[in-house]
């Protein structure tokens, strides 16, 4: 096969597997917002909203350490098409009576959004190492970029959606809309694409999973924290801070939320632009990553004394949200890269599974103490945690090297 038609076909690939990729993260998006307004509006505490959540983030970290080894052995296309299976499994699930929605029912069907939301992530990202050469250095940061933006922003779309539909059409009717839409994306590219996507040439050894890379592992340790550092204010505390103290409804509360996840996107897929790296194709360094992470310190350091000195919390939390998309999402990108830059195509599935472990540990933690900050220490408690655990990250990322981020893997 000569390159021009290597290059069309992985192309052809590529932009088959971000449109699943969308499909999904909207269904995603929609069924937290529906999840969490829903249930705050039948008058759960934020902690009881936040253990709902529990097992879909203690499931991820299982997935994503198992995912990646299983995808290099049976293909990411196949892993792939089990997420997004689940996930119409899991939406199903939620259309059951009221009477039925137990604490347990939902985490159980959380649960399997969880395994199904890591699969999909891992799936998407490891197989784009795996459809461009490995010196592609440059190509393989914008498409990172793109798909993880991009991601994002329809992520940002999903809450709208969530919080859109539970106004218009109720909780039951909203996830049976998901369901059905997610289940006609799942029966499209189980058409288009190859079958043998993302399969290692080598297998694989279960011994394996835990990586030997000291630049994954110090870069898996900073990730925990950074996603940590997120969630501990976003998913529970910031949406219900929005419902119970400014007084906002279901379709503001989403709208908003999914504003700014889109605007965090967008920022996302640009970061290859805003960093300007050229350097002959060469991606960002480790210098690179942590510079932005103690930049990153700053940002809900500066809402929370805001929101301390009495200035107008709706401005403090607008305005504070803005910068803290731009600063998170050039870290976010810049990790997502360098991961990919570190490893080896044929450890690729593995070592983005390994990471996106250690980042669902982190939103594991952030999630649990969102609700349990929250309902002790308020919202500005939540930023403060924050605050630590951005500089937690901040110290791991010291440990990167720089000469290897860029060389191309063998």
């Amino acid at each position: 096969m000569n390159t021009a038609s290597t290059s069309s076909e992985s192309l052809r690939n590529y932009l088959v597997v971000t449109a699943s990729y969308w499909a999904f993260t909207i269904t995603d998006g929609a069924i937290r917002m529906l999840v969490v307004l829903y249930f705050f509006r039948l008058g759960y505490a934020p902690l009881e909203i936040a253990f709902l959540f529990l097992f879909y983030e203690f499931f991820g970290v299982l997935t994503n350490l198992l995912g990646g080894w299983v995808g290099s052995r049976i293909g990411l296309n196949v892993t792939m098409h089990l997420g997004m299976s689940l996930q119409v499994i899991a939406l199903a699930m939620l259309t059951v009576p009221e009477a039925w929605l137990s604490v347990p029912y939902v985490m159980a069907a959380q649960a399997l959004s969880g395994i199904a939301k890591d699969l999909n992530k891992m799936s998407a990202k490891a197989s784009v190492k795996l459809m461009l050469p490995k010196d592609a250095h440059g190509r393989l940061f914008k498409w990172v970029a793109v798909l993880t933006g991009s991601k994002n922003a329809l992520k940002g779309f999903g809450f709208f959606v969530g919080g859109w539909l539970l106004s218009l059409v109720g909780f039951r009717h909203a996830l049976f809309i998901l369901a059905g839409s997610l289940l006609l994306v799942l029966l499209a590219t189980l058409m288009l694409l190859p079958r043998q996507l993302g399969r290692s040439s080598k297998k694989t050894r279960f011994g394996q999973l835990f990586s030997r890379s000291r630049n994954i592992n110090w870069l898996s340790a900073a990730r925990f924290f950074l996603f940590g550092s997120r969630d501990i204010w976003f998913v529970v505390g910031l949406p219900v801070y929005f419902a119970s103290q400014l007084g906002w409804d279901n379709a503001r509360v989403g709208g908003f939320l999914a504003l700014w996840v889109i605007g965090y996107g967008i920022v996302q897929a640009s970061v290859p632009i805003l960093l300007r790296k050229r350097g002959g194709g060469r991606g960002p360094g480790a210098d690179t990553a942590r510079f932005w992470v103690f930049v990153l310190v700053l940002v809900p350091a500066g809402i929370a004394l805001g929101l301390t000195a009495g200035y107008d919390p709706a401005t403090v939390l607008v305005a504070g949200l803005g910068l803290f998309a731009l600063v998170f999402a050039i870290n976010s990108a810049v990790h997502s890269f360098l991961v990919l830059a570190y490893s080896q195509h044929d450890q690729a599935a593995v070592n983005v599974g390994f990471y996106y472990m250690a980042n669902a540990g982190g939103r594991l933690l952030g999630t649990v103490l969102s609700g349990w900050v929250y309902q002790n220490q308020g919202l500005t408690g939540c930023l403060w945690w924050s605050v630590g655990f951005v500089l937690a990250a901040a110290i791991l990322s010291l440990g990167l090297r720089d000469s290897d981020a860029v060389a191309p893997a063998t």
